[in-house]
Parts: structure tokens; C-alpha cells; sequence
């Protein structure tokens, strides 16, 4: 009997793993990169950590449609000279699907406490979509501990002239998510279409996110909440908004780069970063989209390099 319990655990552990072919050069990744899970801020998060570094860790937070599986094309290359952390976030993933807790300040919390769990004070701090809302939070509740900010292809709710940003074609789907209890009745059993929308729609290069990769993705979203606590990141942003104008009433100083494609939130959303901080360096992405990791790897990776490196 417990034989078999200790394989059916096996099991379940390993089909929560993503293929190895799905990873890119996935002998030396899986070599770097181990999973792990804490306890922090009452919710269970997933994490993927590995890397060189000794010092400081570089912590990457995804967006909707992404997990910690939206970094592994920059890792290896950040693990080459940093401790990569990347968790998926509350409700995301392989993480905890709770039913409250998404509004940013809260999701910052919890990476915050898994980041002193893992016993790293000051970080390098990336965010990509709803991770830029939360990256920012967390950055704006403790400016001391992120040595350098990167926001990537979004902005903070309720900065510069959100309205209009939201409002924008690209960004329909911002209020039909915050419809309560409409989305997930609509979307259930048909994620990988509803999906499918945004990995395509959103890039310059369709085939940058694989079938494979949908896979992978698909676990955690067509999960038992999944597709509810995405959607929840997006109802909390009216309360999102009048948070951050208590954190806008003081500028961030550590240095911020911002990135944007240019088929994707691009221009506008650098243009709303660079309000936001004293010291902001941005640049818009040609011939990319939303999904800048996956559609611009090699070129990302370099400029977060080139930015961490800056600090030394």
C-alpha cells in the first residue's frame, strides 16, 4: 500500500513538471533549475530557482496567459551570473488557487516574503504584464530591498492616463474580465481557444509561443480556478488604482528600465513608466509584440545584462 502511494506521489509530481521538450537545452536546464514550494503570506507558491549568483537574486513575475515558464528562454543566461528566482504567482500555475488575495499589494507581499524566505535582502526585480503591476508595488512598498527595477510591456493601475490605456483596442479584454462570474462561465472547457487569442493576437511572431508551450501553460489555467483567479488580478484593479495613489505621491529612485514592443503595449506604456520614477531609461522593442521573452529572448536577456551590470 505504501508502495503505491509513494508512486502515485511520483507520479503527480512529475506530470507537474514541464516535458523536457519543451525547455530549451533541457539537460543543462533541468541541471540549473530545480522546483520548488513555500508557504508564504497564507498561500502556497511554485517557484523555479537556480543560478550562479551568491549575492543577489534576480526575481522574474509573469503576466495573464504566462507562468514561471514565461522566463526559461532568459535564464540560463541570467543563471550564469545571477540566483534566478521565478515563482508563479498566487493563482497561477502550480501555485495555490485561493479565492482572494489579487490585488497587487497582496501578490507583492507574497513574493516579497518568499524573497526573504530564500534569504535575499535587496533584488533585481522584472515584471511582464500583470507582473509589472505587481513588481511595481512591490518596489513602491519597499524601494530599500530592489536594487533595479524592469517593467516590461504594461503599466501600474491607475498611472498616467490609464483610462485611454485601457480603453485601447488591444486591451478589450480589461473590462470583460472584470465581469463577475461572465468570463469563467463563458470560457470553461474552451481556454485553449479563449487564449490562444491573446498568445496570438498580442505577438509580432505567432509561432513564438509553440503548441508545446500552450501545453505546458494550459495545466495551471484549465485547472480548478485557474481561469477564475486570472481573472480575478483584473477585477482588483479599481482597488489597484487607489492603492497606487498612495505609492505615485512619492517617485521610485532605484534605476527603472522599461520595455514595451512595438506591437505591443509599445510606445504608451513607456512613455507612462517613465513617470513614475527619478531615474527611468526606456525603450521601445521593434518587430516584437506583448510577449517580449518568447518573441525576443537573446535581445531581452542582454538588456537586462546590460542594465543589472550597470549596478556594479
Amino acid at each position: 500500500m505504501l508502495k503505491r502511494l509513494i508512486i502515485a506521489i511520483a507520479f503527480i509530481l512529475l506530470a507537474s513538471l514541464p516535458t523536457l521538450a519543451q525547455i530549451p537545452n533541457p539537460t543543462k536546464f533541468n541541471q540549473t533549475f530545480t522546483h520548488h514550494t513555500a508557504n508564504v503570506n497564507n498561500v502556497r507558491l511554485h517557484y523555479v530557482t537556480g543560478g550562479k549568483g551568491k549575492g543577489d537574486a534576480v526575481v522574474l513575475l509573469h503576466g495573464f496567459g504566462g507562468t514561471w515558464y514565461t522566463w526559461r528562454h532568459v535564464m540560463p543566461a541570467l543563471a550564469e551570473q545571477y540566483m534566478v528566482v521565478a515563482p508563479d504567482m498566487r493563482g497561477s500555475g502550480d501555485s495555490e488557487k485561493p479565492f482572494a488575495g489579487y490585488d497587487k499589494k497582496t501578490a507583492a507581499e507574497d513574493i516579497y516574503q518568499l524573497v526573504q524566505k530564500l534569504g535575499h535582502k535587496r533584488i533585481y526585480l522584472v515584471g511582464h504584464d500583470i507582473g509589472v503591476m505587481v513588481a511595481f508595488a512591490y518596489a513602491a512598498s519597499h524601494p530599500d530591498d530592489v536594487k533595479r527595477l524592469v517593467l516590461i510591456d504594461s503599466v501600474p493601475p491607475g498611472a498616467g492616463n490609464w483610462e485611454n490605456f485601457t480603453r485601447d483596442p488591444k486591451r478589450w479584454h480589461f473590462g470583460f474580465h472584470q465581469a463577475l462570474n461572465l468570463p469563467e462561465a463563458l470560457v470553461e472547457g474552451r481556454e485553449r481557444i479563449y487564449l490562444n487569442r491573446f498568445w496570438q493576437d498580442l505577438a509580432y511572431d505567432p509561432q513564438a509561443i509553440t503548441e508545446a508551450d500552450k501545453d505546458e501553460y494550459l495545466r495551471g489555467y484549465a485547472a480548478p480556478g485557474g481561469m477564475r483567479a486570472a481573472f480575478e488580478y483584473y477585477r482588483a484593479m479599481p482597488e489597484d488604482a487607489k492603492q497606487n495613489q498612495e505609492y505615485f505621491k512619492r517617485k521610485l529612485t532605484m534605476p527603472v528600465l522599461a520595455l514595451g514592443g512595438a506591437q505591443g503595449s509599445g510606445k504608451p506604456a513607456v512613455d507612462i513608466i517613465k513617470t513614475l520614477g527619478t531615474n527611468v531609461r526606456g525603450e521601445v522593442v521593434e518587430n516584437c509584440g506583448h510577449w517580449v521573452s518568447e518573441e525576443c529572448p537573446e535581445y531581452l536577456a542582454q538588456q537586462l545584462l546590460a542594465f543589472f551590470d550597470g549596478e556594479k
